[in-house]
């Protein structure tokens, strides 16, 4: 069920709890109106990235088929991300970790929507993504998944992201720091969230 950590300012922060699932919820959903808006979510969802990074922006800096590629050293794919740079100033670089599924889907959505290699994945507006993600979560809360999916944004998915995997996976920040696109453990401070009840009853004793 969708978690909500923080009520007290003008934005309610939401986690997908458990993630896995609950993101495959909000993925089916988006594939149910159009492909393209599963890959929006799933690059926010399961890659990390933000709604403006996903989205097709000024030239050089969307996900392109071509910037997907594949590591022999890691035995893993990565995306290339250019996005904010959290210090200030000019958007940096990053090489984002891609899981196989992901991988995968991404080739098959390019290569059947014909999609040239230097095309944006997601050819809309920041704006356009945002919705995208409000119309899935208000299409489950329909469906009688829960109200508290009528909370949750594009930023929530980033924030699921980060947290099961340094808080529920172990995942060590600094690794997160480089594939999310933060700059000082201060910019990501805020995302190592509490412990999923699921975590809490692995760790504790019965």
């Amino acid at each position: 069920m969708v978690r909500i950590t923080d009520d007290s300012g003008d934005v309610t922060k939401c986690l997908l709890d458990p993630y896995d699932e609950e993101l495959g919820h909000l993925e089916r959903a988006a594939r149910a109106v159009d492909w393209e808006r599963e890959i929006a979510i799933q690059l926010m969802g399961r890659v990390g990235c933000r709604a403006d990074e996903v989205a097709a922006g000024e030239p050089g800096t969307y996900p392109t088929r071509d910037r997907l590629r594949w590591s022999s050293t890691g035995d893993c794919w990565f995306i290339e991300i250019r996005g904010k740079n959290t210090d200030g100033g000019e958007k940096k670089t990053r090489d984002a970790w891609v899981p196989d599924a992901v991988a995968d889907n991404i080739q098959r959505f390019a290569s059947e929507r014909e999609r040239a290699p230097d095309e944006p994945l997601v050819d809309v507006s920041t704006s356009s993504v945002r919705r995208w993600v409000r119309e899935a979560a208000a299409t489950l809360a329909d469906e009688g998944h829960g109200e508290r999916w009528r909370e949750v944004s594009s930023h929530d998915l980033r924030r699921s992201w980060a947290t099961y995997h340094i808080v529920e996976e172990g995942v060590d920040v600094r690794t997160m720091m480089s594939l999310g696109g933060w700059s000082s453990y201060a910019a990501i401070e805020p995302y190592l969230g509490e412990p999923t009840e699921a975590k809490v009853g692995r760790v504790m004793p019965g």
